[in-house]
């Protein structure tokens, strides 16, 4: 065993370093199971596992057909978990998405009772599809089902299955007839992932793989047991507090009001991001480097989440609107802008990469 490895194996303990090896090993088994049914999509499948395995939920925007329901679909089978899409429209109403009571006769007795039907949010993978098509009150029927885990309905609580992860997609076209999401439920989304267009060999690549009857059978790489185990191995992962200050100065820098302010942002941002974005990078920092294999979290961890965690949660001004400023160029102003140099003791914690990625 090497110095570094046990010095990350006093903290993490035997079981912890062998699962961490595990995953990482089983982060490229579940990209090739994948790219049996996806072409392309390499960091978008990458950062849907981060955000599964920090036990948040992600919000996935793009143009229709490119494989966003596929990839989600495909990506709960490789990990032997059950899948459920909702199609929001106008006219979805709250209970269609949780479930509602029903009154029931019992043939022998007579005697009426009500029961609890569960809607399509019992299920570990839930595909919002299309979220802003429906009004706020049934947006809000998923608030409470992503932040504690559960349902009430007619004064009792029903548990979800665990895990539970929400990816809601998003038509960045078409605005007319829609409800943007308040940013206090953005809020509770810890990845907001941009899905592009292919290049032009994965293009000719997909019409071969879609246009033929073969259908590709994906074997399963993770129960839902082992995914509950590797989320609470994520929060075992030592995060200096070097690398968590990283995180907090990067989104205390958005946010105009904030002495020491960017320039640029004072010019461009209306509402910065609040402290759940700290959190979710060092989150996300810490699922991504035991993805790598790597027993600790660096600021290159930190860097790598930034703009997934920090796009949704910019709010831009009309200068910027002008100008045609994005929030995913400012965030890269702001990684050019707030310092990252290593702490001097970062290597105590064992940097040692036990596998290639």
């Amino acid at each position: 065993m090497t110095d570094k490895k046990r010095q990350a194996n006093s903290l993490l303990g035997r079981d912890e370093i062998e699962a961490i090896e595990t995953l990482a090993r089983s982060r490229r088994r579940i990209r090739d199971e994948l790219s049996k049914a996806i072409v392309g999509q390499a960091e978008v499948i990458d950062q849907l596992l981060i955000c599964l395995f920090g036990r948040g939920h992600c919000i996935l925007e793009g143009v229709p057909g490119l494989a966003k329901t596929r990839a989600i679909r495909s990506l709960a089978q490789t990990l032997s978990l059950s899948f459920n899409r909702i199609q929001f429209t106008p006219d979805l109403m709250p209970s269609d998405i949780t479930g509602t009571e029903i009154i029931e006769e019992n043939k022998s007795t007579g005697v009426r009772q009500l029961r609890f039907v569960q809607g399509p949010v019992f299920a570990h993978v839930i595909l919002a599809d299309e979220i802003n098509r429906t009004p706020p009150k049934t947006q809000a029927a998923l608030l409470e089902a992503m932040q504690e885990n559960q349902v009430t309905a007619a004064g009792f609580t029903h548990k979800l299955p665990r895990p539970f992860f929400v990816l809601a997609t998003q038509n960045p076209i078409e605005q007319e007839g829609t409800y943007a999401l308040p940013e206090a439920q953005l809020d509770r989304f810890m990845f907001k992932v941009l899905v592009d267009y292919p290049s032009e060999d994965e293009e000719l690549r997909i019409i071969e793989l879609t246009t033929t009857a073969s259908d590709v059978p994906l074997e399963r790489v993770f129960s839902g047991d082992d995914i509950l185990r590797l989320q609470e191995l994520v929060r075992l992962v030592p995060c200096t507090n070097h690398v968590m200050r990283y995180a907090m100065r990067l989104a205390r820098a958005t946010r105009p009001n904030e002495p020491g302010a960017p320039g640029f942002v004072k010019s461009f941002v209306e509402w910065g991001a609040g402290p759940r974005a700290s959190q979710y990078m060092v989150i996300g920092g810490k699922a991504r480097a035991i993805l790598h294999g790597r027993y600790h979290v660096s600021t290159d961890d930190i860097r790598a989440v930034a703009h997934p965690v920090l796009r949704h949660r910019i709010v831009t001004n009309f200068s910027a609107e002008a100008e045609g400023v994005s929030t995913d160029h400012l965030i890269d102003r702001l990684l050019d802008a707030v310092p990252d140099a290593q702490a001097p003791d970062l290597d105590a914690i064992g940097a040692k990469r036990v596998l290639e990625a």
